[in-house]
């Protein structure tokens, strides 16, 4: 979520601070403990504060954390620059201050339903609906069949991809990827999608996230009124019903009630599933205990205890399946298992973390949970189709001086995103250019006021 919306010009990030609850999920969500007590130091100060104060409440050795925080208040436009002194952006103030007991949190109903609506009910509700989804990217048979939207968000996301008119879209490295997430990040996934997709919609994008991050505050069981809602956010409803974000009994009902899915949309919650069982069923106790149940010995043999079609059509990936009983499937990895997956996109980190991540109890009491000859193997039959590793990011170039290009490496280094510099033609490679940009813009505004002070 964070990194799309930071790409936002400031004048939409202003829009969006005009909702108390917009500021407030941005707040607790996209921010480190360290921005946030930036922010609540501020926040009922009236006059700006020195830099230098704000940066004596970090312990020096903390150096890369206080930057990382300040960048990330940068990037949102939470915080105001003037010189060395520090203060709030007036609107994200103005409406932080008053998240806690306002309107854009969503008008609860005043009426009883007809017919109940049982926490339980929404909870078997967004589960049906999620899985549905989780289904359709393995190719496995389900009652619940995924929307015409939803798919096209899917491929359009590249999650998914044809490969020609009319053709069973198949599963991409982002969509393996994203079926190993948590099923909180997963619904991000999916929303962030659906951001970018609002102008083809006919959506107001700042509209489409004021009701996003509304949802995050809103509590689970509640009824509220659709009637308070733009009519952006009434077209939305029908979307993420089938996301099983919201439910909602018909379209013309005047309430809606938010699910587990929505609810921890804004918090550090992992909705309705935990890692270590993403793929399972959210509810089921083995899930929340966290068991594994794959085992990988060392003739690449595997044993997976399920019966979950979700997990077996996610081993189907990269394992040849040979046998199936009530509870139990086995296989062997070999490799053209795995180089069948590598043409689908999946890496062999992916196949080893998937391994890692639901491996049995029995293997977790080994020193090394994977058996290293298989790990060592399934990464060298990747290499055999590679020769090389490709790594995004920005080239730096162009210095002014060799001083400047050390002192922007020293910096790049600290905050550890430098990759590969070469002096001789003050060049350097970065995974992130941010941070960097951000401070060199300051190193050039010092440089100014400094050169100002001389002449005067």
């Amino acid at each position: 979520m964070s990194g799309n919306i930071r790409g936002l010009p400031p004048v939409t990030f202003r829009r969006l601070y005009q909702q108390p609850a917009t500021a407030l999920a941005i707040f607790r969500r996209m921010l480190p403990n360290l921005a946030k007590t930036f922010v609540t130091t501020l926040l009922y100060n009236e006059s700006p504060v020195a830099l230098g104060d704000l940066e004596a409440l970090v312990r020096p050795e903390s150096y890369r954390e206080r930057e990382d925080a300040f960048g990330k208040l940068r990037r949102l436009h939470i915080i105001t620059e003037n010189h060395l002194d520090v203060s709030l952006d007036p609107v994200f103030k103005k409406n932080f201050r008053l998240a806690g007991d306002h309107h854009s949190f969503g008008v609860p109903c005043n009426t009883e339903d007809k017919k109940k609506i049982t926490v339980q009910f929404l909870d078997d509700y967004a589960t049906r609906q999620f899985e549905a989804i989780l289904h359709y990217m393995v190719g496995t048979h389900n009652e619940v069949k995924p929307s015409e939207g939803v798919i096209t968000l899917l491929t359009k996301g590249g999650l998914m991809e044809r490969y020609g008119a009319g053709s069973q879209a198949t599963i991409t490295k982002h969509g393996f990827s994203f079926l190993l997430q948590d099923g909180n990040p997963q619904i991000w996934a999916l929303l962030i999608q659906y951001l970018e997709m609002a102008e083809e919609l006919g959506m107001e994008q700042t509209d489409v996230l004021h009701f996003l991050l509304m949802l995050g505050s809103l509590e689970l069981g509640q009824a509220y009124s659709v009637n308070t809602l733009t009519e952006t956010q009434k077209l939305m409803l029908a979307d993420l019903r089938d996301y099983g974000i919201v439910y909602q009994r018909k379209t013309s009902s005047d309430r809606f009630y938010p699910t587990r899915l929505a609810t921890t949309l804004t918090s550090e919650s992992g909705g309705l599933r935990s890692a270590s069982a993403s793929m399972s069923n959210a509810i089921t106790k083995d899930a929340e205990e966290g068991k594994g149940f794959i085992i990988l010995e060392t003739n690449y043999r595997v044993y997976a205890y399920t019966d979950s079609p979700l997990q077996i059509a996610v081993l189907n990936l990269f394992v040849k399946l040979s046998t199936r009983y009530p509870n139990l499937v086995s296989g062997r990895i070999s490799r053209r298992s795995i180089q069948e997956a590598i043409k689908m996109g999946i890496t062999a980190d992916q196949v080893i973390d998937y391994l890692s991540a639901h491996a049995h109890p029995q293997m977790r009491k080994s020193l090394v949970t994977l058996p290293p000859t298989v790990v060592d193997q399934i990464r060298l039959w990747q290499i055999e189709g590679e020769r090389m590793k490709t790594t995004t990011g920005f080239l730096f170039k162009d210095f002014h001086s060799t001083q400047e290009f050390e002192e922007v490496a020293k910096y790049a280094e600290e905050l550890g995103v430098l990759k590969w510099k070469k002096p001789s033609r003050r060049c350097m490679f970065v995974t992130r250019h941010e941070q960097i940009a951000d401070w060199l813009k300051r190193r050039a505004s010092a440089q100014q006021q400094l050169q100002k002070k001389v002449a005067a």
